[in-house]
C-alpha cells in the first residue's frame, strides 16, 4: 500500500493550440488552475503549465528534505527558500521535460558552508521528486548559505 496517494484533474476543451484546460487538484489545495499550450510554450498568461507544476513540486520537496536533513544533523534551518526552473525543451523533434535548475538560499546558524553543501547534495539526490526525475532529467544545485 502506498504511503500517500493524491489526485488532480485537468478538463480540457479544444485541439492542443486554441484550447484550454482547467486543472483542479483532488485535496482542494488550490482553485481551478487555468492550463493551455501556449501557456508552456510562450507568455503563461496568468495560467500554469505541468513543468510549472513540477517545479512547484521539486521546490517543496527539497525544501522539505533539506529542511529534514540539517534538522537530523542538529542544524535546524531559519529560514530555505527554493527557487527550481523546469526547462522544457525539443528531444527528436518531441516537447521534453530536459532539466530541472534548483537553486537554495538558507539561514541557518551555527553550521559550516561545507556542511550545508553536503545537506544541500543529500536533499537534492534523496527528495521524492528527484529520484523520479533521476535518469531522466538533468538536475543541478546552486546551494548558497547566508548568515545571519
Amino acid at each position: 500500500m502506498a504511503l500517500a496517494d493524491r489526485t488532480a484533474t485537468t478538463v480540457w476543451t479544444g485541439d492542443l493550440a486554441s484550447g484550454s484546460g482547467v486543472l483542479n487538484f483532488g485535496t482542494g489545495a488550490a482553485g481551478n488552475l487555468p492550463v493551455s499550450w501556449a501557456a508552456r510554450t510562450e507568455t503563461a498568461g496568468g495560467k500554469t503549465s505541468p513543468e510549472e507544476l513540477l517545479a512547484a513540486a521539486q521546490s517543496s520537496c527539497f525544501a522539505m528534505a533539506l529542511t529534514s536533513g540539517l534538522a537530523r544533523a542538529g542544524h535546524p534551518a531559519e529560514r530555505l527558500e527554493v527557487e527550481a526552473t523546469c526547462s522544457l525543451d525539443r528531444v527528436d523533434g518531441t516537447p521534453t521535460v530536459t532539466a530541472m535548475a534548483i537553486r537554495v538560499t538558507g539561514t541557518v546558524p551555527g553550521i559550516e558552508e561545507e556542511v550545508f553543501q553536503e545537506a544541500a547534495q543529500a536533499a537534492a539526490k534523496g527528495c521524492p521528486v528527484a529520484r523520479a526525475l533521476h535518469g531522466n532529467v538533468e538536475q543541478t544545485l546552486t546551494a548558497e548559505l547566508l548568515r545571519p
